[in-house]
């Protein structure tokens, strides 16, 4: 991506939201050359049949492929507040011949997940959004299997505009915040340019 449609297109993703101009943004073949989404899906180390929680899907960037990750028998709940986000996964996911994705509106503060559980919470530039995020991640345990993991990838704010916005976390407060949850550090990866990627599993 150039330094222009930085400029350019981050001011406008921040007046757009989270409507169809983000998903564009965010779904653009450019973002794979720092994002190594197929490097980060390996690092989960996941299993077929396993069920995943995209938390913070947006348009579906790592949905589909944590979906390939899992095969047929598993399920990936592409999970948002915003309601387009999900109608859009819903679409992709009919056009696309899936049948291991289910998207779910939820509440701020509740992934309101399926009561069996999920094997790993994925979240990819959502955690610096949430707020109380030691509440939320403490509450969101109930719907971990019992060697449940939360997968946290979060921008470093390596770049002074999403300093300024305040779109980041440093990788010691994550880690501080998720330990008070209930959870322990399993995997620090170093591999992004642009953002932290850690993975916990909560405590017995």
């Amino acid at each position: 991506m150039t330094q222009w449609a930085l400029i350019i297109g981050i001011p406008l993703l921040v007046c757009a939201g989270c409507g169809s101009l983000s998903r564009t943004f965010m779904n653009a073949s450019w973002r794979d050359r720092w994002q190594h989404p197929e490097i980060v899906i390996h690092s989960l180390a996941l299993q077929p049949g396993n069920y995943v929680a995209d938390l913070g899907a947006g348009g579906g960037y790592f949905t589909f492929r944590l979906a390939d990750a899992i095969g047929p028998t598993g399920k990936v709940y592409a999970v948002d507040i915003d309601k387009g986000n999900l109608e859009y996964i819903a679409n992709q996911t009919a056009k696309r011949g899936y049948r291991n994705v289910e998207t779910i509106l939820v509440k701020p503060n509740d992934p309101l997940l399926p009561s069996h559980g999920v094997d790993l919470i994925f979240t990819c530039n959502t955690y610096h959004h949430l707020t109380d995020r030691t509440e939320y991640f403490h509450s969101a345990a109930r719907y971990l299997q019992p060697e449940g993991r939360v997968a946290i990838v979060d921008l470093a704010g390596k770049s002074w505009f999403f300093r300024f916005l305040g779109h980041w976390t440093p990788k010691e407060t994550s880690r501080r915040e998720m330990e008070a949850a209930g959870y322990s550090l399993t995997h620090d990866f170093d591999f992004l340019s642009r953002q932290t990627f850690q993975v916990f599993e909560k405590n017995s």
